[in-house]
């Protein structure tokens, strides 16, 4: 299992103080959407200047299939090991992109964005018509079978994904508390022994780490724990 900080914070120069705090730690870093639009491409350029880090690339991108398989190949011409497209744009844009990014000689790992951890079964239903179990299956069984390499889901669907995909088909897990901090924005959120439990290889945190007042610190227990 690997340790992905969220660099979520407000300007990039705090994203950048964390990154300098963690440096020669053994984890992945998460850029999200905010921080993409803001500071743009060369943030990657800073962050990989700091030390070795793994980067995850986290826009969540949906589009028809061109559109989605052309936003892939650009993304991926940065450098970045890991990207994310959201499961529901379908089997032509899933294989349009896996098309596309097998021909480069190294690419990211590409994983689906199943249910958003922010849902509740309530909330999902009323929009997918399906319950979230139902719904994280068929997704996954679809970003199996044409080729992608995991999903995003929350710890509760990782070893159901696994059992009905293949064990080594990745699962990167948002809504990590680790030591019991506040659930925030997240509905479906677990501790560290929940996601060793559930297999989850990838597990995401954020505010736990960036809002202490010793992220270094943080990491390193967590690191030891997992």
């Amino acid at each position: 299992m690997k340790l992905c900080v969220a660099l979520d914070l407000t300007t990039k120069e705090e994203c950048l103080n964390i990154a300098k705090e963690l440096k020669g730690l053994d984890l992945w870093l998460k850029i999200g959407l905010r921080a993409y639009l803001r500071d743009g491409f060369k943030f990657i350029e800073e962050l990989k200047k700091i030390d070795h880090f793994k980067i995850f690339l986290d826009l969540k991108i949906h589009d028809i299939p061109n559109t989605t398989a052309d936003a892939c190949e650009e993304i991926s011409k940065l450098g970045v090991d890991m990207i994310n497209i959201h499961a529901s744009v379908g089997n032509i844009a899933m294989q349009e992109v896996m098309n596309r990014l097998n021909k480069f000689s190294k690419r990211p790992l590409v994983l689906a964005v199943s249910a958003l951890t922010s849902f509740d079964e309530e909330h999902f239903f009323n929009i997918y018509k399906q319950s979230i179990d139902e719904a994280v299956i068929n997704f996954a069984k679809m970003s199996y079978q044409n080729g992608l390499d995991g999903m995003v889901c929350s710890v509760f669907e990782s070893k159901n994904i696994k059992n009905n995909t293949h064990q080594n088909f990745l699962t990167l897990t948002p809504g990590i508390r680790p030591f019991g901090e506040s659930n925030d924005d997240q509905k479906r959120v677990a501790n560290l022994e929940t996601a060793k439990e559930n297999k989850s290889d990838f597990i995401v945190i954020g505010r736990p780490i960036y809002k202490d007042k010793n992220p270094k610190a943080v990491c390193e227990k967590i690191l030891e724990l997992i």
